[in-house]
């Protein structure tokens, strides 16, 4: 059942992470906004400098080698740090950290841990912890925009919050948020024995 499996509060970011991580965010010298609302990041994703300051728009631009530098500090301290807070001692696979550190890094601790991934990976059911990833297939939105449906709605029936499926077939709005998510399943089933 725990074949290969070791104690997540013992696992680190290696370069595999490292790897995966920077080929899926890519390389921005000077701060982007990467999603309509999102927060600004820069190098490879980092939203904020070692020392806690958050990355601003009107930040000067970085080299790669310090965008490298940001990420593994953002993978290590927040994200690697999330997954092994929330999962303590729970043996998971190397492969099922890196999935859960990406996830982390891609839609924040808080989401982590309100997840189903880690619900079930705390149970023990691995292969139901993998297939929970797909079911984060979805952008969102507070405004009304084209191709988002309603699925929130305040006290007087209004809608309030709106979401687009990323996993519709052609979807020119949030393709990767699906490929991500599918590539994170397969990985994670692969560590299935």
């Amino acid at each position: 059942m725990n074949a290969g499996r070791v104690s997540a509060a013992g696992l680190g970011i290696g370069a595999a992470i490292l790897a995966s991580w920077i080929a899926a965010e890519g390389f921005s010298a000077a701060p982007i906004v990467p999603v309509r609302g999102d927060v600004p990041t820069i190098g490879h994703g980092a939203t904020r400098y070692e020392d806690g300051t958050r990355v601003t728009m009107t930040d000067p631009p970085i080299t790669r080698e310090r965008a490298r530098e940001l990420a593994i500090n953002l993978l290590e301290q927040q994200y690697g740090a999330c997954v092994r807070d929330s999962l303590g001692d729970t043996p998971v696979h190397a492969t099922e950290f890196a999935q859960a550190v990406d996830f982390a890094g891609q839609y924040g601790c808080g989401a982590w841990r309100g997840s189903s991934m880690l619900a079930r990976t705390r149970a023990g059911d691995y292969a139901e912890a993998c297939n929970a990833y797909l079911a984060y297939r979805y952008m969102t939105s507070s405004q009304p925009l084209q191709g988002y449906s309603a699925y929130q709605w305040d006290a007087a029936g209004r809608p309030k919050r709106w979401r687009y499926d990323c996993s519709t077939p052609g979807n020119r709005i949030c393709r990767g948020v699906w490929t991500r998510q599918q590539a994170r399943h397969a990985a994670c089933m692969e560590a299935q024995p």
